[in-house]
This record gives C-alpha cells, sequence and structure tokens, in this order.
C-alpha cells in the first residue's frame, strides 16, 4: 500500500475514534447533554465501541490507529519499519481531528460548560493519584494487555485436512473493542487507560492550539509524556514476548 494510502486510512480510522471517544466524555461531563453524569461505565463503552468504528474504517491498512500497536507489529515484524512513520502520521493527523470535530459537534454544551477549566479531561487523560513513575508503570501495564493480545491471541489458519480455524478472525475488530473494554473497567482508574500515544497528544494538541474554549485551562505537558512513553513501553516489551514465545515454537 502506497505512503498516502497509508495516511489517508490511519487518519480517518483514528478520527472516527476520538470523535467517538471524546465524544462521549463530552456527553457525560457537559451539562444539557442527554449523558450527562451517566458514569464511567458510559464513557468506558462509549470508548471501546469507538475503537470497533474507527478500527472498521481503517481496514486496509490493519487498523492500528495507535502509535503503540504500529509500534508493537513493527518490532515483532508484522509491519516495515519503511511504512511506520506513515501509519504515526495519519494517526496523529486523525487524533487533533476527531478532537475539532468532537468540539464542533458540542459546541454549544463548551460554551455553556460553567466549569472549562475542568474541560480537559474531555479530551485527555489525567492520573487521579499523580505520581508519573506509577502512572507510567499503570499505562506500561494496560498496553501491554492491548498489543500482548493482538499478537499473540491465534489468527486465521487452515490445517492440512482443511480444518479452519479462526482465531480472532471470527470476531473481527469486536474483539480489539472487548479488549479496550475490559482494560478500561479493570485497570482504567488510575490513569484514565490512554493506553495510545495519539490518542492522549493529538487531542491535548487540538484543545492546547485549536480549540477556542474560553476559560480553559494549560493542556498539562508537565503529565503529557506519560501517556506517550507508557503505551510505547508497553507495546515493546509485548512485541519481546511474542517474539521469545514464538521463538520457543
Amino acid at each position: 500500500m502506497s505512503p498516502g494510502a497509508i495516511i489517508v486510512w490511519e487518519l480517518l480510522g483514528t478520527a472516527v475514534l476520538l470523535l467517538l471517544g471524546n465524544g462521549v466524555v463530552a456527553n457525560v461531563v457537559l451539562r444539557k447533554n442527554n449523558g450527562f453524569q451517566a458514569g464511567t461505565l458510559f464513557i468506558t463503552f462509549g470508548w471501546a465501541f469507538g475503537v470497533f468504528a474507527g478500527a472498521s474504517i481503517a481496514a486496509p491498512t490493519g487498523a492500528h490507529l495507535n502509535p503503540a500497536v504500529t509500534l508493537g507489529l513493527a518490532i515483532s515484524g508484522k509491519v516495515s519499519w519503511a511504512d511506520v512513520p506513515f501509519y504515526l502520521i495519519g494517526e496523529m493527523l486523525g487524533a487533533i481531528l476527531g478532537a475539532v470535530l468532537c468540539w464542533l459537534t458540542y459546541k454549544l454544551q463548551f460554551d455553556d460548560h460553567p466549569n472549562p477549566e475542568e474541560t480537559l479531561g474531555i479530551f485527555s487523560t489525567a492520573p487521579q493519584i499523580r505520581n508519573k513513575a506509577w502512572n507510567l508503570v499503570t499505562e506500561i501495564i494496560g498496553t501491554f494487555v492491548l498489543v500482548g493480545w493482538i499478537l499473540l491471541t491465534p489468527a486465521f489458519k487452515t490445517a492440512a485436512d482443511g480444518t479452519p480455524t479462526f482465531g480472532n478472525t471470527a470476531l473481527g475488530y469486536a474483539g480489539v473493542s472487548f479488549i479496550v473494554l475490559v482494560v478500561g473497567i479493570s485497570l482504567g482508574g488510575p490513569t484514565g487507560y490512554a493506553i495510545n500515544p495519539a490518542r492522549d497528544l493529538g487531542p491535548r494538541i487540538a484543545y492546547a492550539f485549536l480549540l477556542p474554549i474560553k476559560g480553559k485551562r494549560d493542556p498539562d505537558w508537565n503529565y503529557s509524556w506519560v501517556p506517550v512513553l507508557g503505551p510505547l513501553v508497553g507495546a515493546a516489551l509485548a512485541a519481546l514476548v511474542y517474539l521469545a514465545v514464538h521463538n520457543l515454537t
């Protein structure tokens, strides 16, 4: 696939993911919405099904939507390193676009919200207890589960007698959505489970430089590296485990 096609498909899929993911948070946080104060579980399901929607759109490129997934696939030899920059460009541009589309959708609610300094949480993650070292550990573990599942679970293959083994292909991208759902429910409490550098950094950039939200707070650049580095480390570790396991077989 051409570099331009990789960028376009990943941009479209990631934009839809972030539109729906940031959108469900906006629906819950901003007043005068039907979803106002619907709760964390509502948000977690919204993000999970946002992954399904975005991944289904970006299927032609393998639907990474996530620099951590791209890194894990590259280390494990499933994606060419030459293609990695084009995946990253599409993912980051798509994340920024998705955040802008979310703001456009909820523009009236953003204008009406009495505490605009709280709106960064609609776009980016933050820890409940700020300790960057342990916050990093949380993000590493959550991303390890996600990327490890993608790499280690069996894919479709046909046995010598023609019997198919479907592996994860029977679920399609719903399988990844289920993993994102359970990571959010089980591991997402401490840091908001970024598990995706583009998902956090792209909207944070949009919030800082593009979104005209009156009274908004600073974008918390001091913490912003945690949801970028943590997922990348978690993905790299998952890829190394994958390689080690396959070298044993």
